[in-house]
């Protein structure tokens, strides 16, 4: 059976790409702890691979540092350079992505901002626009998975 679980942190932003017959791909790296006691713990990365839909949704909604579930299956390719070198590459191609951290920092930059130009044209400021909750353009169309708090998990399958 060739099944992997992992639970980390992204590295980096998702990168999304579509490829010429139209299927989406995002890759990204997620990083994992290993404990060995004596408290010490060392680093791994992890390469991740996302195809079609679920590549779109990551490259929307995930980014850098968010902690993340993913379940999928170990792929190997290789391949052989232009000097005759043969190379391998391992990737998990995942199959079910669960963000378990909040919303990504830009997320929150971009709704203060909407926040703040909805109190400037009420003529109110922006903290009152915060207490009283002012709905702004970025509130009403934004997705239930952007908007979700820091304790609640958003699957993306």
């Amino acid at each position: 059976m060739n099944k992997v679980l992992l639970t980390g942190r992204l590295t980096r932003d998702p990168e999304l790409r579509s490829l010429a017959s139209g299927s989406a791909v995002a890759t990204f790296a997620v990083a994992t702890n290993e404990f060995r006691g004596n408290g010490k713990e060392r680093a791994e990365y992890h390469n991740v691979v996302v195809w079609d839909r679920l590549a779109q949704v990551c490259g929307q909604y995930l980014g850098k540092g968010q902690q993340v579930a993913i379940e999928g299956r170990l792929q190997t390719r290789q391949w052989d350079d232009d000097r005759g070198a043969r190379h391998w590459k391992t990737e998990v191609v995942a199959t079910s992505v669960e963000m378990l951290s909040g919303r990504r920092k830009r997320d929150y930059e971009a709704e203060t901002l909407a926040t703040q130009a909805a109190s400037d044209s009420a003529g109110i400021s922006p903290n009152e626009a915060a207490e009283v909750g002012v709905m702004t353009a970025a509130d009403s169309t934004t997705d239930e998975a952007a908007t979700a708090e820091d304790d609640q998990v958003l699957v993306l399958a």
